[in-house]
């Protein structure tokens, strides 16, 4: 799956899957195992990736993220694994005192 210019996703069945690796497979419906991110350059972007996932079967995990300067959603793909889709103009970040 192609997510960006230089950024790719495969996505395998589960038994090539398994030809990869020496541990069991964690059942991500009932764990979380990792989080994944992608950042994107605008809120517009957030919300097509956001639509399209959930309209191809995924599930919304949390509320919508808007801090001005920050921007994001989370899904939960047919696996169970929690993606983040987000926008962040670091120009706009409030600095630290």
């Amino acid at each position: 799956m192609i997510i960006g210019k230089n950024i790719f996703a495969m996505l395998l069945i589960e038994r090539f899957f398994k030809t990869f690796i020496k541990k069991g497979i964690a059942n991500s419906k009932k764990t979380t195992e990792v989080l994944l991110a992608i950042q994107v350059d605008s809120k517009k972007r957030v919300d097509e990736m956001f639509t399209k996932a959930i309209k191809a079967g995924g599930k919304k995990t949390n509320k919508t993220i808007d801090h001005g300067w920050m921007y994001g959603r989370d899904f939960e793909d047919l696996d169970g694994h929690i993606w983040e889709v987000f926008y962040m103009d670091e120009k706009a970040m409030p600095k630290k005192h």
